[in-house]
């Protein structure tokens, strides 16, 4: 039909929408669309934003059948805020905005509120606002929502959690009136909140969000105040003794080619390793021959220059992002103030940002080095503990399998064990090299990789690695059916779920693509089995937390690496610390 091809009007609202489904909210705004719904159920789009700068704490509180609520965003970082932001709703559907900046006697009384228990706070990042209170000596009190972890719980896929893009997200409009942006962005907090709660109870996460994401925020902003001790001389002298093996690894490439030039020039290198001194070229990219760390590892024995060029990239790689790195975040109170982001990860781990102070180098005796520069305070002491084997003990938890929970409850070495029967040889003839590989065939099962990943990254053939897996999953014969079962599970559910009730999406199962299907089916293996441990420490920190607070300690969590706490106490306190983190732990 000829009609069916005539250029029609635009749907902008549809076109808003659906791109809002798919989460292209840069096209939304590239586009100058509105993806508010043409029809608004009453009193999700308010009609109007009424702006009172002068309102007090008490006219801002909303109470319904006795319940006393206050939306609250804060402008501003852990350090500084600039200013609190409070909405509440009107019966004529209209909205009432406040700001309330760090001065004077109602923002005392906004902040008695916000600590208050009976007062249910509904905000949009729960971690900043206790960072505030903190700073004021105070303590949330109640926190009934976090819109941004909420967001994140729904969809751990998305990069953004911000007021306005879940207001896209969801389709709630943004009131109209002459009000500042903040406001305007704050305005949406009710709407947003109230779904988010509804799909939240709907998923059977509610429990999660405000029995261990909530509480957590409070632990981490705690954490992020509290900061590790640094020795900023220790680490500046460590910095002068890279650089001077830097200075010797670089002369050593300068002699084997005969001649100067950019070491970090991969061209340059290109030419000096595979022309000048005949080496084989493995790969090639658009660009030339690829110099990455997979070529020159194969290269290392061809020629003593490829050594040092290792070398060289391993010692610059720690100056520069640990020794210069950490020597510009150091505060002036002589501490690291890292940032723990709850909402970057797909599994639920936390991260640690400016600095990662989680990815300290261990691997390399030169890389532990720099662990020796984060000490206590004095008179303080570290108190640490981590989990032993805490994934392959949930793996065998979630498996049922027999032979691995023998192992761990007779307290075996695990790792031993498994090689013993994988090589067919005595526990007591299982080499180092034996108990390596075994090991990572242990949390290779655990992050879903294959005979080919595995083969890599122990050095062995494609065939030895498969043999290992299968004779792995014929002596834990419960795994493997486990395996199969997490995987038709997440087919089915469309995701993996943890022991917590945690969800991750798995749209790749049902991609065209084989691999990305692939990466789909390893995801939904060790996600239940990565997030479950998340969820565990995640427990822990909340449960050591408020033990401290609890029994007055002096002593304070100041970091959490993966499966392993960290607490700051007092030399008078390191022994009930050290059973108490046992205990909650």
């Amino acid at each position: 039909d000829p009609e069916a091809y005539r250029l029609a009007p635009v749907q902008k609202g549809e076109l808003a929408r659906l791109l809002a489904r798919l989460e292209f909210f840069s096209l939304i705004d590239r586009m100058g669309l509105d993806a508010t719904p043409a029809e608004v159920p009453e009193k999700t789009a308010p009609a109007a934003l009424r702006w009172e700068p002068e309102a007090s704490a008490a006219v801002m509180t909303e109470e319904q059948d006795g319940v006393r609520s206050l939306y609250v965003t804060a402008e501003g970082n852990r350090e500084a805020l600039t200013s609190f932001w409070t909405v509440k709703r009107q019966e004529s559907g209209d909205m009432q905005a406040a700001a309330f900046p760090p001065e004077g006697a109602e923002y005392t009384a906004l902040l008695d509120r916000l600590s208050d228990p009976s007062v249910q706070v509904i905000t949009d990042d729960s971690k900043n606002l206790a960072a505030v209170l903190l700073r004021e000596g105070r303590f949330p009190g109640h926190v009934s929502m976090d819109t941004s972890l909420a967001g994140y719980l729904l969809n751990p896929l998305a990069s953004d959690y911000s007021l306005a893009r879940l207001g896209q997200e969801y389709g709630v409009g943004v009131p109209q009136g002459e009000a500042p942006e903040k406001a305007r962005e704050t305005a949406l907090l009710p709407s947003v909140a109230r779904m988010l709660e509804k799909e939240l109870e709907e998923k059977e996460m509610g429990p999660l969000l405000r029995e261990m994401e909530i509480p957590l925020a409070l632990v981490l902003a705690d954490m992020e105040k509290e900061g590790f001790a640094a020795d900023a001389a220790g680490i500046a002298e460590f910095g002068d003794l890279l650089a001077s093996r830097i200075a010797d690894c670089e002369k050593a490439v300068y002699d084997a080619v005969g001649h100067t030039f950019n070491l970090n020039s991969p061209k340059q290198l290109a030419v000096a390793l595979f022309e000048e001194l005949g080496l084989p070229a493995k790969k090639k990219t658009k660009t030339g021959y690829s110099t990455n760390a997979e070529v020159l590892e194969g290269l290392r024995d061809a020629h003593p220059a490829v050594a040092s060029l290792l070398d060289y990239r391993l010692l610059a790689k720690l100056k520069s992002t640990y020794c210069d790195g950490l020597l510009k975040v150091i505060g002036p109170d002589g501490r690291i103030h890292s940032s723990f982001n709850q909402t970057e990860t797909r599994t639920g781990r936390i991260s640690s940002t400016e600095p990662n102070l989680q990815n300290i180098p261990v691997r390399t005796e030169l890389g532990r080095e720099l662990r020796r520069f984060f000490r206590a305070r004095e008179g303080w002491t570290l108190v640490d503990a981590d989990y032993s084997q805490i994934e392959l003990r949930v793996l065998a938890h979630m498996s049922g399998d027999p032979t691995m929970i023998a192992a761990f409850n007779h307290n075996d070495d695990i790792h031993r064990i498994t090689a013993a029967q994988v090589f067919h040889v005595p526990e007591d003839m299982v080499t180092p090299l034996m108990r390596s590989r075994d090991k990572a065939v242990n949390l290779g099962i655990v992050y879903g990789i294959g005979a080919h990943s595995l083969s890599q990254d122990i050095g062995v053939s494609y065939s030895e690695a498969k043999t290992y897996i299968d004779e792995y999953l014929a002596h834990y014969s419960h795994v493997a059916a486990f395996m199969d079962r997490l995987i038709a599970e997440a087919k089915e559910k469309g995701y993996a779920l943890t022991l917590f009730g945690r969800r991750r999406p798995l749209p790749e199962l049902r991609a065209s693509n084989g691999v990305t299907r692939a990466f789909g089916e390893r995801v939904a293996r060790n996600m239940p089995i990565q997030g479950t441990a998340a969820d565990i420490i995640k427990r822990a920190m909340i449960r050591v937390y408020r033990r401290l607070q609890e029994e007055g300690l002096q002593a304070r969590l100041i970091l959490q690496v993966h499966d392993e706490l960290i607490v700051e106490a007092p030399q008078n306190e390191a022994d009930r610390v050290s059973t108490l983190l046992k205990e909650e732990m």
